[in-house]
């Protein structure tokens, strides 16, 4: 009996394969529905059969880099068509026997700043995907947005690498526009943006912020610190210009002189600060206040009603001020640490 019931076993277990095979047979012999033939003739992305009929290789293969892009990810749910940015574009399509054929529906133009099309036309496909990105919230009113700048006046979407995402080849497009901080970034005493270890949205914010000049922080100061850190803070003694604004002493584009300083020492200190000692150089010829004793007078000073700032020469401010920064020397020795002093 237990040999029997083996046998029936084995006889169902054959049958239920036969059968099985015999389905999937007559399931791969059925003809493929019309949608999944559509798609076997999409090129790169979902339903651009009805265009890549005509933009193929032979007539624009630049335009089938996208799926070399993000744009062109199928596996991603939020992946555009070409209808998204284009439109329908139906009369385009069909052409339906005219001699030029219409453009499609959503017409980006020439790419550029040199396009005749309104760059809000040209950025309503971007903006209908992106604006809900928080580093993008911010495009409506700033600064590029006021000026008519479109979204593909810096960005490429049909190729496989796009400028913009590169920090090296980054500032080349930004420099279309920003010509004075190309000149700047050449100098001796720059951040290594050439080098592309930096680039220009390391800083700013192209697409909006609420920060100045388009900083990706609230402030300059906030957007230069996640880098010099130990300029932060807090100190016992702060700097006041350096908890406003890291410009105001530094240009971060490059300047001639060392530490990227808008003029050297002591030139700078005195834009804010006038020269003290009991003796006040000064050129010959220079003014100089009209109470000053004769014995602290240089050769040639003469008085004046006025003391304008005297240009102190052979000095350096951070000979003894090392702390310009702030300090947090809390000593209340003579001199005391206030003034910068280590």
């Amino acid at each position: 009996m237990r040999k029997l019931m083996d046998a029936l076993r084995w006889m169902g277990l054959m049958a239920v394969l036969l059968l099985g095979g015999a389905a999937l047979s007559a399931e791969s012999a059925m003809p493929a529905p019309a949608v999944a033939s559509a798609s076997a003739n999409d090129l790169v992305l979902k339903d651009d059969a009805r265009c890549t009929a005509c933009h193929d290789e032979a007539d624009a293969p630049e335009l089938l880099a996208i799926g070399k892009t993000r744009h062109g990810v199928k596996a991603d749910g939020r992946t555009p068509t070409c209808t998204s940015c284009h439109g329908a574009s139906a009369a385009h399509v069909d052409r339906k026997g005219q001699a030029v054929r219409p453009k499609p529906d959503i017409v980006f133009g020439v790419f550029g700043k040199n396009s005749n099309v309104d760059p809000r036309v040209r950025n309503e496909p971007c903006v209908r995907c992106h604006q809900q990105d928080a580093k993008r919230s911010h495009w409506p009113g700033s600064t590029h947005q006021t000026r008519d700048v479109a979204c593909t006046s810096c960005h490429q979407v049909h190729v496989a690498r796009d400028k913009v995402l590169s920090k090296l080849t980054q500032p080349d497009v930004c420099f279309m526009c920003h010509k004075a901080q190309r000149t700047e970034i050449s100098k001796p005493s720059r951040h290594p943006i050439p080098e592309g270890k930096m680039s220009c949205s390391d800083c700013h914010n192209a697409h909006g912020s609420v920060g100045p000049k388009l900083m990706k922080r609230d402030s300059v100061v906030e957007t230069c610190y996640p880098c010099h850190m130990e300029k932060r803070g807090p100190f016992v003694h702060n700097h006041q210009p350096v908890s406003e604004d890291c410009s105001i002493c530094h240009n971060p584009h490059g300047s001639v002189t060392e530490n990227m300083l808008k003029m050297r020492t002591p030139f700078l200190c005195h834009s804010c600060h006038t020269p003290h000692d009991a003796n006040i150089p000064t050129l010959r010829g220079s003014s100089v206040p009209a109470n000053t004793p004769a014995n602290s007078r240089s050769a040639g000073g003469t008085p004046a009603g006025k003391s304008p700032i005297n240009i102190t020469q052979g000095r350096g401010c951070l000979n003894c001020h090392t702390q310009v920064h702030g300090s947090n020397n809390p000593a209340a020795t003579n001199p005391t640490p206030q003034y910068q002093f280590r």
